[in-house]
């Protein structure tokens, strides 16, 4: 177990049939944060990501492109590494489930689950969706189609595939959720994956045959099997670390906290902890389940062409325009909604008019007056101590736009008190430096407390407010 001063962030890893979109950004974007967040409070962060290159969905894209499908992997694959840059992502490691490391997990761990006695062999038959790459029964669809992928027809998969003993694990799946109450977030969620492991649970199929679905990891001892998808992708949250072996980082970092869309929610909290189980290793330490991002009240579609790009989102506003859009507009547990007009809103609101106005005038009357403020950030200090004190509070439960909220109000009461007191009509110096000092203070530990958000503007401003004769800097955010 890892101590108290590491701690392990993990994303689900997106399948490379498509190009990065904003619903993936936004995932990435509250992990990067909650990285930032426990660095900034003193842990050794080791925050994952990646992407996940096997499965039908990616050999069928591969075929219809007429590519290679390493070379389609290849290729696909780097179209995600360029956002850690573009959206000021603190990622440690982008694994991709091709890698010859990962590729030796998954077969241990395979392993691992065949000598608990998990894992056999049988013939069936299975509606499953390519889209989603899981088993459906009749209970999950709609209009006989996979709710999440209405545009795709169903396969039927008639095959004799190795199968995970997954109905072995309800008791102690249960367990694991009565003695982990916020084991899931939101509790809607627990609620929910407890529901369905409390109705039964079927073993589901890890394996496929290799002529049909040629793209797969070597399943051990048969040459005729490829792992499922699934069954391999979830090993990338050890594989990462290092696993098997279990010095090192794996002991230093596992468990970890998980994030991931609802969609998510039975592989990661229930099948992927059935599997450590089995394997004999720890459960994680915490997943955390957002909700979907829509766009102008759609769901995010290729049919619909109404996907966002975040790569010309950012070079149009800016990455912490959008970290901020995309923390502070969307509840992180809830369905939220991108429109152009919203973003344009928030932006103006609270950043140009907001954080960038107050900044911009506090500093330049500052510089004007020629007063010199040696400030330093100060959670505990009076005029701001209660506004740290709630914004921890949201934190602890992941909820950044409470969390955002508390600031900026924060903020708004600044921007009150400046257009109070007229700083700019004062002609004793005293009565200004009583004036702004407080409010420069108060800029300074809001910017502290606003790094793991929208870290390029926190900084300067950080920069900018420690010195001792503070200046007005550039204008941090233009009004569009």
């Amino acid at each position: 177990m890892p101590d108290s001063k590491h701690f392990y962030i993990t994303t689900t890893l997106p399948y490379i049939n498509s190009e990065p979109h904003i619903g993936f950004a936004a995932e990435i974007i509250k992990a990067d944060v909650i990285a930032r967040y426990k660095r900034q409070r003193g842990s050794r962060v080791f925050f994952n990501t990646g992407t996940d290159e096997h499965g039908l969905k990616i050999y069928q894209k591969a075929q219809e492109l007429g590519m290679d499908i390493q070379a389609y992997c290849d290729e696909y694959s780097a179209k995600f590494r360029p956002l850690k840059e573009k959206l000021n992502l603190t990622y440690d490691k982008f694994i991709r489930t091709t890698d010859e490391g990962h590729a030796a997990a998954a077969q241990a761990f395979w392993k691992r689950c065949a000598a608990a006695g998990d894992i056999y062999k049988k013939s069936y038959k299975i509606k499953y969706c390519v889209g989603c790459e899981l088993e459906k029964t009749d209970s999950d669809l709609e209009n006989g189609r996979c709710p999440l992928d209405l545009n795709r027809e169903l396969e039927i998969i008639e095959e004799e595939n190795y199968f995970f003993r997954f109905s072995k694990y309800r008791e102690p799946l249960l367990k694991l959720y009565e003695t982990n109450p916020s084991f899931v977030l939101p509790t809607s969620r627990l609620k929910e994956i407890k529901t369905f492991v409390t109705g039964g649970l079927q073993d589901f199929s890890i394996s496929r045959l290799k002529e049909k679905m040629p793209h797969g990891l070597a399943v051990p001892g048969d040459a005729t099997q490829v792992m499922y998808v699934w069954f391999d992708a979830l090993v990338n949250y050890i594989s990462t670390l290092g696993w098997p072996d279990e010095k090192g980082d794996f002991k230093k970092y596992w468990p970890g906290l998980q994030v991931c869309g609802k969609d998510n929610l039975r592989p990661q909290a229930a099948m992927w902890q059935a599997m450590l189980l089995s394997a004999g290793l720890p459960n994680s330490l915490q997943v955390l389940v957002f909700g979907f991002l829509t766009v102008n009240g759609q769901k995010i579609s290729k049919s619909l062409g109404n996907s966002i790009d975040p790569f010309e989102l950012v070079g149009k506003y800016g990455a912490d325009a959008v970290r901020y859009y995309l923390l502070a507009e969307i509840p992180p547990f809830e369905d939220g909604d991108y429109s152009e007009e919203k973003f344009k809103e928030r932006y103006n609101a609270d950043l140009a008019n907001g954080l960038g106005n107050l900044a911009a005038r506090v500093s330049n009357l500052l510089e004007k007056n020629e007063i010199k403020t040696d400030l330093k950030i100060n959670p505990q200090d009076a005029d701001i101590k209660e506004t740290v004190r709630d914004f921890e509070a949201s934190m602890s439960s992941y909820r950044f736009n409470e969390a955002l909220q508390i600031i900026w109000t924060k903020l708004k009461d600044c921007n009150e008190i400046i257009s109070r007191q007229a700083p700019w009509k004062m002609t004793d110096k005293k009565e200004i430096a009583a004036a702004l000092k407080p409010l420069a203070a108060v800029i300074l530990t809001s910017a502290y407390l606003l790094e793991p958000f929208i870290p390029a503007a926190a900084i300067k401003i950080q920069e900018q407010f420690l010195a001792p004769q503070v200046k007005k800097g550039e204008i941090l955010f233009p009004r569009v």
